[in-house]
């Protein structure tokens, strides 16, 4: 499962400031009285940030050890957040939601043929009537022009991480990302390396959109730069801001 050893590592070398950037992108569509879903929360700094905005938010996540951060999180900024363990594939059993969020190009993760359709269903079908959701993906131009042969390397006392980005023949518009992280075992006097292969896929515009309607999503807005610019083609992330029809 993607993420069981990232987390820790996730949560520490994520630039925060994103976290602000999403959540205004968030509040200047979404009216304080909606009941929110933070879908794919992650480690849960998002969703804590739009309780702090005066939210009331679900958040939600498969992956066990990014709930567990997430909590930690929660009870460190003194906030109610309650947690799912949940497939976005397979939102049965929760109630609907005035607002839906999927930041950070985590439905990129859907890379199998009709998972992306399946998503969206799910979270329209968990929307309330004019409910909203708003979610980010990298672009095309991200996955075949930017990513391939990228490289990131960090290091501290105690650990170290290396990032390397290769394309696939998998699909279209598809990249694989090396994760490698080094863990100092003081009882071994010695580094222990841990690997994970993260797959991310996109999709044209077009397609997004074709997905989206067929989902039930009558308004779909796409923007740039956190909203603060129009659609254009050849940038790394998509912002989509649709309503259930």
């Amino acid at each position: 499962m993607i993420y069981e050893k990232f987390a820790k590592f996730y949560d520490e070398l994520f630039d925060d400031d994103l976290y602000t950037d999403w959540g205004n992108y968030f509040a200047e569509r979404v009216d304080k009285s909606a009941s929110v879903m933070d879908l794919a929360c992650g480690t849960g700094k998002l969703a804590i940030e739009l309780i702090r905005q005066g939210y009331n938010v679900v958040g939600s996540d498969i992956s066990e050890d990014m709930l567990k951060l997430a909590s930690e999180h929660a009870q460190t900024a003194n906030v109610n957040l309650p947690l799912v363990q949940m497939d976005m594939l397979a939102m049965d059993g929760l109630p609907n939601f005035d607002a839906i969020s999927c930041f950070d190009d985590s439905l990129c993760y859907l890379t199998e043929d009709g998972q992306l359709e399946q998503a969206f269903s799910e979270v329209n079908a968990h929307l309330t009537a004019g409910g909203v959701f708003l979610f980010d993906v990298i672009t095309p131009y991200q996955t075949d022009k930017v990513y391939p042969g990228y490289m990131f390397n960090d290091r501290t006392d105690d650990s170290a991480f290396m990032w390397s980005s290769y394309s696939t023949d998998d699909s279209e518009h598809a990249i694989e990302h090396d994760l490698v992280f080094f863990l100092y075992n003081e009882d071994k006097e010695a580094y222990e390396a841990y690997n994970e292969v993260h797959d991310e896929r996109s999709f044209s515009l077009a397609e997004y959109q074709q997905k989206l309607n067929d989902a039930g999503f009558t308004a779909v807005k796409v923007t740039t730069n956190f909203g603060k610019e129009p659609y254009q083609e050849n940038v790394k992330r998509w912002f989509f801001e649709c309503k259930k029809g």
